[in-house]
């Protein structure tokens, strides 16, 4: 749905952006694996073999709200509540590195930055989506 020319019919978007909405959607991005699955988990740390089995499974993803927000905005059109779903990483800002979003965070609250505290994917579709959804 995200993409130029959506793969999707569009008569299945609504039902698709409200299951990622109600499930998958945290202030900081998507989670990776919802949490009524058996695999999930809730937080990204530990040793390596951990992290590594966290990664994918639960872990949010910063770069993931330029897709959904992209998906959000050909189904509803609002700019201005588009922009609301970036709130969390603007706040973030200021966290783990002064004016730059995290890699990852953890899958619940109180959404722990984690990863690479600079990621460029992840700052880069916060702005993307700043300018898309602007005045």
């Amino acid at each position: 749905m995200s993409l130029p020319d959506p793969v999707l019919d569009r008569a299945r978007w609504e039902p698709v952006v409200e299951k990622v909405r109600a499930e998958l959607l945290t202030p900081v991005g998507l989670r990776s694996l919802a949490r009524g699955h058996p695999d999930y988990r809730a937080s990204y740390h530990g040793d390596l073999r951990t992290r590594d089995a966290a990664y994918h499974e639960g872990t949010i993803w910063s770069w993931l709200i330029g897709p959904f927000v992209d998906a959000w905005l050909k189904l509803h059109g609002d700019r201005a509540a588009a922009r609301r779903f970036l709130d969390g990483l603007v706040a973030h800002l200021g966290d783990a590195c002064v004016g730059q979003v995290s890699e990852v965070f953890d899958a619940e609250a109180p959404y722990a930055p984690r990863g690479c505290v600079a990621q460029a994917w992840g700052i880069a579709e916060m702005l993307r989506v700043m300018l898309k959804t602007q005045g």
